[in-house]
């Protein structure tokens, strides 16, 4: 069941326009409140987004697929209908990159469940999506999540990454290659 999650799983950068609401957000959010964190600090804060006034602070502020320049990213019709946007208290911990991480693949793991999809963006305008939500200066961001219903086909690929971490073919369907689980593991001499 979690091997089908993860091939559910897909970074998905553009949705059909079926509204989120907070509800569903919060049991995101609840799953993520039972993961482990380091140092069981927890110094992990969230800004949860579905209202469209909410959702148009926040997308100017985020980068899209680099891999796909020119691509601007999401047009009008095909954005995000929800955001989870992770950040760090460092009044708690100055070092929670990895609870970010953990996070944000529940939060993605818990959408593919309930027949979402999203993209962890960390190629943001920090300080533009600070001055749009009002944070005080011990909150970091740390990464966002976009969520919504998947408006594009997303397929993995085996092979390596190289020259191009993914792309779209002719018919606009998104490739992901993914390295053969023999390159994945390391043997060490007599170990």
């Amino acid at each position: 069941m979690l091997r089908e999650l993860l091939l559910r799983t897909r970074s998905c950068r553009r949705f059909e326009q079926v509204p989120l609401d907070e509800a569903t957000l919060v049991e995101l959010l609840e799953l993520v409140r039972l993961c482990p964190s380091a140092a069981n600090r927890q110094p992990l804060k969230f800004v949860l987004a579905w209202r469209p006034d909410q959702l148009a602070r926040i997308f100017p502020h985020l980068r899209w697929a680099a891999a796909l320049a020119p691509w601007p990213g999401p047009g009008e019709g095909e954005r995000p209908t929800g955001y989870v946007v992770i950040l760090g208290d460092i009044n708690i911990s100055r070092r929670c990159e990895w609870d970010a991480a953990i996070a944000a693949q529940a939060i993605l793991l818990g959408a593919a469940e309930r027949e979402l999809g999203g993209c962890m963006i960390a190629s943001i305008d920090h300080a533009g999506l600070r001055s749009a939500l009002g944070l005080p200066e011990h909150l970091a961001v740390l990464l966002v999540v976009a969520l919504g219903r998947p408006g594009e086909r997303v397929v993995l690929e085996e092979g390596r990454p190289e020259p191009r971490p993914y792309w779209r073919d002719d018919h606009d369907v998104h490739h992901v290659p993914k390295r053969a689980l023999s390159e994945l593991r390391w043997t060490v001499p007599e170990f």
